[in-house]
């Protein structure tokens, strides 16, 4: 690796993907900027603890009420530099932050005070305990271009409440964003040093997992996922790791083929198709598979798709040339291999390079990288399947597990096959949408990640627990202190029976036997 001397500063550039303007151009931190960052973050958390959980909140109440003032801006920056509709902005990103800090004001300083824990072991009835929640110190945080506001923000939010201070290093194709995200905080009062924002490209990542942090929180793919768990194992750093998925939606024979198939094209579609939580993979009983495709290739027809800043547009552009050519590879392998293409497969290229037709495939199956690979487009391959047991098993047939979702008309049925898909979060006749649901946690299971984020299980990913323990018989000697000998073996067995034995006589009788225990001599 360079040495901080040698490292020559390379710059990004922020590119509106739906015009190809240049909207910033920035500077990548390097290793020597990126350990000043850590250790001013380090110095200041002390201060940023002692405000106290209620104050600290006062400042996410603060700052709720900023972003709520000027949401129709911050869409508005969120869409020239992701290219999804400024309404998708407002509801997906800018609604899903406002919901997190709302969650986090009215449970914040309820999920992290002090926890008393009682004890249930006769032995230990002298004491008093309690869990405490004690921030990490500095959590860096690596955030992905698709949802370039929600996924840091509400991460962000998380940890400042907790206590720590934060680290944050957007993407390199969406910084301007996370600079605005950190303007906002520190006008509702967080201190500059507690939060900061250090654009940059995959070296600045990994100066940063370099770093004295204390834990790293990311939202990327598998294999960047894979290489910072390995870097993390050998200083034993805490991670949290999202790493997106390929998430099932099994239609079964009695769902609604309206509702379903609207669902079906929008959780497809939806930020172009570049969305963790996006069906990627559409099942469909054989007994309404036609009804149901000619319903999402009616549908999409009538898709508009632009730029985001149109009001009229419902499908935006992709982020990045490269990201349309794996889309292109996905598409054409299935083409080779036999799938029929029943709508679009092809770039729009009299809108941009980057804009792709939203896409239905049929004739698809488990030979097909559609089907295995994370594709991240605007793509939808539907296959048939018999009787809920084929439909379970195609689902589970996935190296991922983030997200699924089941359709029917019956709940109790959506329940009981939602128990059995390996997925971390499962929705019936919905999907996507459990995102926003900010008292739900978020994750995945198999190459999704590891860890949770959202609701109260994001808060404890930002804690460590303590458990204090406090003696109220200090001038008492404990009896199972030094002293031993053949009668205290046999009290000890006895005072066993006393705790787990049945009936209760023998316990009462065990209770005499081990009572002599109280009053042997002790070190």
């Amino acid at each position: 690796m360079a040495t901080d001397v040698q490292f020559a500063v390379s710059r990004i550039a922020s590119i509106n993907p739906a015009t190809g303007e240049v909207l910033g151009e920035l500077d990548s931190a390097g290793p020597a900027e990126v350990r000043a960052a850590v250790a001013r973050a380090r110095a200041a958390q002390p201060d940023w603890v002692a405000w106290g959980v209620r104050n600290r909140i006062s400042v996410v109440r603060r700052f709720q009420q900023l972003i709520l003032r000027r949401k129709t801006d911050v869409a508005r920056r969120i869409t020239q530099e992701s290219g999804k509709p400024q309404v998708e902005a407002l509801i997906t990103e800018v609604l899903v932050v406002l919901d997190a800090a709302r969650f986090l004001i009215e449970h914040g300083f309820a999920l992290l005070r002090d926890e008393p824990l009682a004890h249930g072991n006769l032995a230990v009835k002298t004491k008093l305990g309690h869990i405490l929640r004690e921030p990490y110190g500095v959590i860096g945080i690596i955030s992905p271009w698709n949802y370039p506001f929600s996924t840091p923000a509400t991460e962000v939010l998380a940890a400042l409440v907790a206590g720590n201070a934060v680290v944050l290093k957007p993407s390199e194709l969406a910084p301007l964003i996370a600079l605005e995200l950190q303007r906002l905080m520190r006008e509702a009062g967080v201190p500059n040093e507690v939060f900061q924002v250090l654009p940059g490209d995959g070296a600045t990542g990994a100066a940063l997992m370099q770093s004295d942090i204390d834990k790293i929180v990311f939202t990327g793919s598998v294999g960047t996922g894979r290489r910072i768990a390995h870097m993390a194992a050998e200083r034993l750093l805490p991670v949290v790791l999202e790493l997106g998925g390929k998430d099932p939606m099994l239609v079964l024979d009695d769902a609604d083929v309206d509702s379903a198939s609207s669902g079906a094209i929008w959780g497809a579609f939806v930020n172009a198709g570049q969305t963790c939580l996006s069906i990627e993979r559409c099942y469909v009983h054989r007994s309404v598979q036609s009804d149901f495709i000619d319903a999402c290739v009616t549908k999409t027809r009538k898709l508009r798709v632009g730029n985001g800043l149109d009001p009229a547009t419902e499908i935006g552009p992709m982020i990045h040339e490269r990201q349309v050519r794996i889309v292109e590879a996905h598409v054409e392998d299935a083409r080779q291999r036999g799938a029929q293409v029943l709508e679009g497969g092809a770039r729009l290229r009299e809108l941009g390079p980057t804009y792709f037709a939203p896409t239905i495939l049929a004739g698809v199956d488990h030979s097909m990288r559609i089907m295995r690979e994370e594709t991240f487009g605007p793509v939808l391959p539907i296959m048939a399947f018999d009787d809920d047991a084929e439909a379970v098993r195609l689902a589970n047939d996935s190296e991922y597990g983030l997200g699924a979702s089941v359709w029917t008309g019956n709940h109790a049925r959506g329940q009981r096959l939602a128990r059995q898909i390996q997925a971390g979060t499962v929705m019936v006749n919905d999907a996507i949408s459990c995102f926003s649901i900010s008292e739900a946690p978020h994750g995945g299971m198999k190459a999704s990640g590891l860890g949770r984020m959202h609701g109260r299980w994001g808060l404890e990913e930002m804690v460590r627990l303590k458990y204090v323990d406090v003696d109220l018989v200090p001038k008492m000697k404990k009896v199972w202190w030094f002293g031993y000998g053949r009668e205290f073996s046999l009290e000890a067995e006895s005072f066993l029976d006393v705790l787990f034995a049945r009936p209760l006589r023998h316990r009462m009788r065990a209770a005499m036997r081990a009572s002599g225990a109280l009053w042997r001599r002790k070190l």
